[in-house]
């Protein structure tokens, strides 16, 4: 269905230093949690906001003897991930532990997989515009249980540790070094947020911690790119430095702004970039350094004695795909081709998997995809915007819009009436068809009252007249006073024939 969609690869962001030009050079960690009502490896409820610690298993808090035991549901959404990203599903696949010591990490290793990921290679195509697009690599998606969270701020003189999200079953996608701009990286995580809704396999909170970003940023001189893809030598990328648990599109984008103009001062000074983990300070809108940057063999990486490695059989995973949801793109394709949209609304329509099926909804009642996305976009957006509101809590159902849209096809309310039924629905609720009844507001297509008022207005304006009459666009004048004097119930085309029969235009 995207056949028809003809895409072309933006170009790179180029800074220019006080030396030289740099390109940017950005690969992404994103860290998923799945939607899941229990963790990883134990039955405890993953819910949000709960009193601290009352979300813990024996095993989360790593009492001596608890074993872990694998939740089957994480595993197929992971599966549904990676079918969802295109990517390759491993049939056989392994948990490893990464030990590292920290007061919220209570088993002292976070159960993860470093070397053979459930899911492998994949791509997202990140749109960039109209017509543009830059397709993302993935490079693998493997499962891992969160850690706990430091609380530092109930008293000055102690640390607190929350439990609650310990073995919290999280995604983390890994990206190749194919994002090459800060509206790009923001973008790919737009669009990665926006498939994981679709599925169901995440949602994409950020401002819960259920989404969140390690950024990757190095720069590198054009060309050095290109000679990366040749040879897939990482040397030509330059040194790279991870930002830290990013949750907001636009301090990932001044973030990587910060950190790439950071390190082609000190190269252009001679300096060499040190690898490290850095962290973003949206206040003073800079990136300070956190730690070195640690490799796989500073975690002590072995494979986890506790789980046996995980094999899964290709029939259960056909059985994932032949269930997988309508995704983004293919819905965008097919309101454009089936419902005649233009691409501009259909990308509208389908940000958000909420939007899209509220305007499904409309288009079952109202049979009509152009006037239904008209509605929806200007009107109830428009409508929704202004009050904060979001579109699971519109107070007019799609079938009450629906309604209105049928009674404008119809012909029995006009667009001026539509719009005063819209504003009566939105804010009283009700049958849009009773309303009309029951307040007089359906159109008036009696041709003889029509006719009646179009004499009335032409013997009171004979200025007017002999003006239309030399120029015939102002017989619009009197299509308004026409409509008007009925209070918006007069048909408009019926009028605009009348007067232009009774002016001899």
């Amino acid at each position: 269905m995207l056949d028809h969609l003809s895409y072309k690869t933006p170009e790179p962001k180029v800074i220019a230093g006080a030396k030289a030009d740099w390109e940017l050079v950005i690969g992404m960690e994103v860290h998923a949690q799945v939607s899941s009502n229990a963790k990883l490896f134990s039955g405890a409820s993953t819910g949000f906001g709960a009193e601290p610690n009352s979300h813990v298993a024996f095993v989360d808090a790593a009492m001596p003897g608890m074993l872990p035991v694998i939740n089957e549901f994480c595993i197929a959404q992971a599966v549904k991930t990676g079918l969802g990203l295109k990517a390759a599903i491993n049939l056989r696949s392994a948990f490893d532990r990464k030990n590292y010591f920290y007061p919220d990490l209570p088993q002292g290793y976070q159960i993860s997989q470093l070397y053979h990921p459930i899911v492998g290679e994949g791509e997202i195509l990140v749109d960039m515009g109209p017509g543009v697009a830059r397709k993302v690599r993935i490079e693998r998606i493997h499962l891992e249980q969160d850690a706990g969270k430091s609380i530092h701020d109930m008293d000055p003189t102690m640390s607190f540790v929350d439990l609650n999200r310990t073995g919290v079953a999280l995604m983390e996608i890994v990206s190749r070094p194919d994002i090459r701009g800060p509206e790009e990286a923001a973008a790919y995580v737009v669009k990665l947020r926006q498939i994981l809704r679709y599925l169901g396999t995440c949602d994409g909170n950020m401002q819960n911690g259920n989404l969140r970003c390690d950024v990757n940023v190095s720069v590198c001189r054009p060309g050095q790119y290109e000679k990366y893809q040749e040879t897939q030598d990482f040397s030509h990328l330059g040194t790279r430095c991870e930002l830290k648990n990013m949750n907001s599109m636009r301090f990932i984008q001044a973030a990587i702004d910060y950190e790439a103009r950071r390190q082609i001062a000190i190269l252009e000074d001679g300096g060499v970039v040190v690898q490290e983990t850095r962290l973003y300070d949206p206040d003073k809108n800079e990136t300070r350094s956190m730690r070195s940057k640690e490799e796989a063999h500073d975690y002590r990486y072995f494979p986890c004695p506790d789980l046996l490695p995980l094999e899964i059989e290709q029939g259960w995973v056909d059985g994932i795909a032949a269930a997988m949801p309508e995704l983004p793109d293919e819905k965008k394709a097919r309101f454009v081709d089936a419902l005649g949209l233009s691409e501009y609304d259909a990308s509208v329509l389908t940000a958000e998997v909420e939007n899209a099926d509220y305007f499904e909804a409309v288009v079952a009642v109202c049979d009509d995809g152009k006037l239904a996305a008209n509605w929806v976009i200007n009107e109830l957006f428009g409508r929704l915007k202004k009050d904060g509101a979001e579109i699971d809590a519109s107070p007019m159902s799609p079938a009450q819009l629906g309604g209105i849209i049928t009674l404008i096809k119809s012909g029995d309310i006009s667009g001026k009436i539509a719009k005063d039924l819209f504003e009566i629905v939105y804010t009283e609720g009700g049958d849009p068809a009773e309303i009309v009844t029951a307040r007089g507001m359906k159109q008036v297509t009696d041709l003889g009252a029509i006719e009646a008022a179009v004499d009335k207005i032409i013997a009171e304006s004979p200025a007017e007249v002999e003006k239309a009459k030399a120029n015939p666009k102002l017989v619009g004048w009197f299509v308004g006073q026409v409509i008007k004097a009925s209070g918006g119930k007069a048909n408009p085309a019926a009028v605009k024939e009348i007067v232009a029969q009774k002016l001899g235009i």
